[in-house]
């Protein structure tokens, strides 16, 4: 058999387990079980079915139900062990040296009910409480190994936006466009799925929507929402035709290797008016005034609250992220392994910005039965500013 691809160097998941450890010792816990998708990969470098345990001190233990053998070629962690249930996770880990923690971290985050109540009968000796917050701090701030891949990805979305207008065709319908898109994505290794870590939010591959359609809000926590292919997505494209001199979003994640870059362009065929014109280019306003003033030391809500302020003082308010009373309060997101990532550019958030967080910026108008305008790009969090990773042109392109 073709050996598996490995996930992550051993130095990279050695270094997140310290800091992983460095916090546990502080917080007097003395060890955290790891099940979810994301922080399972982050701290292991495999997604296979399992159970990763991290004392306080010592080596951490990748306890895997399936597939073993793969999670073994995978993952660089020292200690693989094959197990069949959870319920002999604590005998087994005290066969191994390892005293059962008074104090056990869980991502109660996204934990359902019934399995933290399985994990609290396995685990009768032990005080359970959430650790999730200070896993995706750490995981906010991103390494040179995490930046390198995050680079790439930015690479591969500039490539589907160069070849966006290859696929664009007047009464062609939002659905037929996007299954255009998203193949070359695939073809360029996109891996497909998007992950969010917001219980109930999902994505595929992102929105893409023309003309009023894009207009249509949605449940997804997101300024724009689309008709979808039906009421059980209700999200982005649908059957609308594409038309003439109207604004077509296309707001796409690429996925590769795991991490996520984010990035929105506008596309119209032969002509656009001067109202969306004149619209975009304040989103590009204030999209440059937060990459300048994103520096190390501002707080998230802070810069959402200075973009905010543009938007009124351009006279953009009215639409600015949405329009109504659902609008959406932030202008920003952190992004990595998950869509939906620290920090938070959104009202009231206390996050400080830091050096090596990477963010994306979605400055948008959304205007009633006309359209969607507006940018999205990923952003590195440098000492000066943000650094920008996805780089085709802002303007709106007129085909």
């Amino acid at each position: 058999m073709e050996a598996y691809k490995k996930g992550v160097p051993f130095k990279e998941l050695n270094a997140r387990i310290k800091k992983l450890q460095n916090i546990l010792v502080k917080k007097d816990i003395q060890g955290i079980l790891i099940i979810q998708k994301s922080d399972f990969f982050y701290f292991a470098g495999t997604i296979q079915q399992g159970w990763l345990y991290v004392p306080s001190e010592g080596e951490p233990v990748l306890i895997i139900f399936k597939d073993f053998e793969r999670a073994v070629s995978e993952s660089d962690l020292n200690i693989v062990i094959s197990l069949v249930s959870p319920k002999k996770i604590p005998e087994t880990l005290n066969k191994m040296g390892y005293s059962i923690p008074k104090v056990l971290g869980m991502e109660l985050d996204v934990l359902p009910v019934n399995l933290y109540l399985q994990y609290q009968k396995i685990f009768e000796k032990s005080k359970i409480i959430d650790i999730s917050i200070d896993i995706r701090l750490i995981r906010a701030i991103k390494s040179d190994y995490e930046i390198e891949i995050l680079r790439n990805a930015a690479a591969m979305a500039d490539k589907v936006s160069e070849k966006v207008p290859e696929f664009l065709e007047q009464g062609k319908t939002e659905l037929e466009f996007a299954g255009q898109v998203e193949g070359y994505a695939r073809s360029l290794g996109h891996q497909g799925i998007v992950r969010m870590r917001l219980w109930g939010s999902e994505l595929f591959y992102g929105h893409i929507m023309s003309g009023k359609s894009a207009s249509i809000p949605s449940f997804l926590a997101s300024p724009t929402g689309g008709f979808g292919a039906n009421s059980a997505m209700a999200q982005g494209a649908g059957f609308n035709k594409i038309k003439k001199n109207e604004p077509i979003l296309v707001d796409y994640v690429f996925a590769l290797d795991g991490y996520i870059a984010d990035q929105t362009r506008i596309f119209c065929i032969s002509g656009i008016s001067d109202e969306f014109l004149k619209i975009h280019n304040v989103m590009l306003e204030i999209q440059e005034m937060a990459k300048n003033k994103a520096v190390p030391g501002v707080l998230a809500g802070d810069l959402y609250e200075m973009m905010i302020t543009m938007a009124k003082d351009k006279g953009c308010e009215k639409y600015f992220m949405g329009f109504g009373d659902r609008k959406i309060r932030f202008t920003g997101h952190g992004v990595g392994l998950e869509l939906d990532e620290f920090p938070f550019i959104a009202k009231g958030q206390k996050t400080v910005i830091q050096k090596n967080m990477v963010i994306a910026l979605e400055p948008k108008a959304i205007i009633p039965e006309k359209g969607v305008v507006g940018i999205e790009n990923t952003f590195l969090v440098t000492e000066n500013g943000l650094e920008v990773l996805t780089k085709t042109n802002n303007d709106i392109v007129i085909l």
